[in-house]
């Protein structure tokens, strides 16, 4: 009687040790696929939100170059310049000249200033190189000629001098590209210059701009 008792109980302690393994693997299973399903949902997140940049960071950049692309407000354009070295006077068909038969020296447009008139042919050369040149005339106010002069200081790749006869209070030229703007506040300023020093229209960009004629 005892012996069947004691069967009786060890039959149920491992009916019951059953019971609790089975529970245990269901837990542990259930735990393992909760698991997963956060992982994945991690997983799926994390690819939305690459994807997301990745075709922000697309539409950004195409941005950038269609605006890169485009012309600055008002800017005119010319193509098909020559550039010859001459040593002899050239009838510029702009004024002042953006591009064109021009000097063999070109003049200092690292930042460079100059009270007076310089010679066109030499400015010329500087384009080549991927100058913008600002020239100014009589309408152009004090306060304006002195900002221009802070500006052109600056920033590398640039010169400034009045230009005799300029009907524009204020004019920027690059290789091909004019621009005329009433007040050096205007913003298509900066705009012209953040475009087109060394810009793509450039036809020797990194040339000098130091070395050549001072004045």
């Amino acid at each position: 009687m005892g012996s069947s008792r004691a069967k009786a109980q060890r039959a149920a302690r491992r009916a019951k040790l059953e019971e609790t393994r089975r529970a245990q693997a269901a837990r542990d299973r259930r735990n393992q696929l909760i698991t997963w399903s956060v992982a994945l949902a991690i997983v799926s997140c994390l690819a939305a939100g690459s994807w997301y940049y990745v075709e922000k960071n697309e539409r950004e950049n195409a941005a950038r170059e269609r605006a890169a692309a485009a012309p600055v407000s008002g800017e005119k354009s010319w193509k098909n310049l020559s550039r010859n070295h001459v040593t002899t006077p050239v009838d510029y068909k702009t004024s002042p000249a953006v591009g064109g038969d021009h000097a063999p020296t070109w003049m200092n447009c690292n930042g460079d200033v100059y009270g007076r008139d310089i010679e066109e042919s030499n400015a010329v050369h500087s384009l080549e190189h991927g100058a913008v040149w600002i020239t100014y005339g009589t309408k152009a106010t004090d306060g304006d000629v002195q900002t221009l002069e802070k500006r052109v200081a600056q920033t590398p790749y640039t010169l400034l001098s009045p230009y005799a006869g300029q009907p524009s209070p204020i004019t920027l030229s690059a290789w091909g590209r004019q621009l005329t703007v009433k007040t050096a506040s205007d913003p298509r300023v900066q705009k012209f210059l953040d475009k087109y020093v060394q810009g793509a229209q450039t036809p020797e960009p990194g040339a000098a701009c130091t070395g050549g004629k001072a004045a």
